[in-house]
């Protein structure tokens, strides 16, 4: 006769050490508390560097244009140079010159051109009212980049555009009006504005940047925004605003001190890359906007990189988040999204690496989650998630859920990474032997009684992770991984100095103000 135990043997025979294992810690936990001992939880990277910037801001400095605007009016194939700086126009002095005739008003000199004109401007001008594109394919550029400086002396927008085709190349525009109920803009885009091209824009002291109200096929590209720095982001407007808008293009433009970098309402089909957004409520921030793809971009040291809300079929690829530790502090937010792709990603010292919340149907494939305080946290309602190819190195918490079900992240072939994980790869394929439960009985116990996190390493804990991992037949409500990864699929090395100057216990801004998360 055998002398194994029964499988309704085993199984209780597992629980009960799983039932020891928990009671030892809450035992311990209630010492802890009758003696009014304080907890400190852990932190994945080091404590901070006083204030100082966890990544380098790119920084741009031009000298300031002086002397009065001047504007030359191309017609008939000629050509004066443009914002590459060749024979440009004039450096000093103001003018406009329509078929050899100038101008020293900018107004006057749109007015005059008429459709399919280049206008090119250099030195300063200070338009007393709202400058209005309504010509098809015009063009207003600078003879030099950033070498005309179009001033709105705080009042309304600066430029609107009407008409399609229409190009705004090479300006500095500067001092727009404050109102955000009237839009005001550094370069507003109506409706009729469709195939518009904004690039080489130098936007300064903007309530917003761009705003794009309803146009088609614009192309924002090579450009820098710098807001109105005020202290609440409830006072700014956003960076690039896309309302209603259609195969779209934001490329390759810096954005700070405004509300949202990129800002997307009822927005479709939109490629935004190579986009750099810092010192910023959230990088980017969908709404209601399906069908777009987010790739090669930036987003440090905001309160959120990449808010996704309430859209479907998103792609979001190959972007980084870095030290976004703020009210929020997720490097990417997933509320309410279905059926998207988060892959590829680094996702690097942030509150929490991404946070799914009433999330369904996505996958999230080959991301690096490293020194966050919690690598993903998967809360209300998400469903349907792959989670495979990700490496989860040297989070505080690798997992946190609220699910009260036993959820397994992948029904493939190769799961994750997890350095905090038990590895026993006997035949040499890559894959751990052993399951890994990154968010199990152990953790939950922390999660719905805080104290506990001091007993986090102990021996009970352990127990009760050893037991979850190498039995099946246990099995309790968490997240399970049954195929992890033996190695890292990223290298960290590249991130571990913004992982040492991050201070995990402060927040990037401390009076956010009322609408701070509206």
């Amino acid at each position: 006769m055998s002398r194994l135990p029964s499988i309704g043997g085993l199984v209780s025979a597992r629980a009960a050490l799983v039932a020891a294992a928990v009671v030892c810690a809450v035992v311990l936990v209630g010492v802890v508390a009758a003696t009014g001992a304080g907890v400190a939880g852990s932190h994945a990277a080091d404590a901070g560097n006083d204030g100082e910037p966890v990544v380098d801001p790119p920084t741009y400095d031009p000298d300031r244009p002086t002397g009065a605007g001047t504007a030359t009016v191309l017609r008939d194939g000629s050509d004066g140079g443009g914002a590459d700086g060749s024979d440009g126009g004039a450096a000093d002095g103001g003018a406009a010159t329509v078929d050899a005739e100038t101008y020293d008003d900018l107004a006057t000199a749109v007015d005059a051109a008429g459709p399919g004109a280049t206008i090119e401007l250099s030195g300063v001008f200070e338009p007393a009212e709202t400058v209005v594109v309504d010509d098809p394919e015009l063009t207003i550029r600078a003879g030099s980049t950033h070498g005309a400086l179009i001033d709105g002396g705080g009042e309304d927008t600066t430029i609107d555009v009407r008409a399609p085709d229409a190009t705004v190349e090479g300006l500095w525009i500067d001092d727009t009006g404050e109102d955000l109920e009237s839009q005001d803009a550094a370069v507003y885009v109506a409706e009729n504005a469709t195939g518009a091209t904004l690039a080489d824009l130098y936007l300064t002291d903007a309530a917003f940047g761009v705003w794009v109200n309803g146009a088609d096929r614009v192309t924002i590209a090579d450009s820098r925004i710098e807001g109105t720095r005020a202290p609440r982001f409830a006072n700014r407007g956003n960076g690039i605003n896309l309302w209603e808008t259609n195969g779209t293009e934001v490329r390759d433009t810096e954005i700070t001190d405004v509300r949202d970098g990129i800002y997307y309402s009822w927005a479709s089909n939109v490629e935004a890359t190579g986009n750099t957004m810092w010192d910023l409520r959230y990088g980017v921030h969908y709404m209601y906007s399906d069908d777009n793809r987010l790739a090669n971009n930036v987003a440090f040291e905001n309160d959120v990189g990449y808010a996704l809300m309430v859209s479907e079929d998103i792609e979001l690829v190959n972007n980084t988040a870095v030290a976004n530790r703020g009210k929020s502090g997720h490097g990417v937010l997933l509320k309410e999204i279905d059926r998207s792709v988060i892959r590829d990603n680094r996702l690097v010292a942030n509150g929490n690496g991404a946070f799914l919340y009433n999330a369904q149907h996505n996958e999230v494939r080959g991301n690096l989650l490293y020194a966050n305080g919690v690598g993903i946290h998967h809360s209300a309602g998400t469903e349907g998630t792959l989670v495979a190819g990700n490496s989860f190195v040297n989070n505080d918490e690798p997992v946190l859920t609220t699910t009260r079900d036993l959820v397994a992240w992948n029904g493939t072939d190769r799961g994750n990474y997890w350095s905090d994980a038990r590895v026993a790869d006997t035949d040499g394929d890559g894959i751990s032997d052993a399951r890994h439960r990154p968010a199990g009985a152990a953790e939950r116990l922390v999660q719905e009684h805080p104290a506990a996190a001091v007993f986090a390493d102990s021996p009970a804990f352990d127990a009760i992770r050893l037991v979850e991992s190498r039995f099946p037949a246990v099995e309790s409500a968490g997240i399970i991984d049954h195929r992890p990864l033996a190695t890292p699929a990223h290298d960290v090395e590249p991130y571990r100095p913004y992982a040492a100057a991050v201070d995990a216990a402060a927040e990037y801004d401390d009076e956010p103000g009322d609408d701070h998360h509206q």
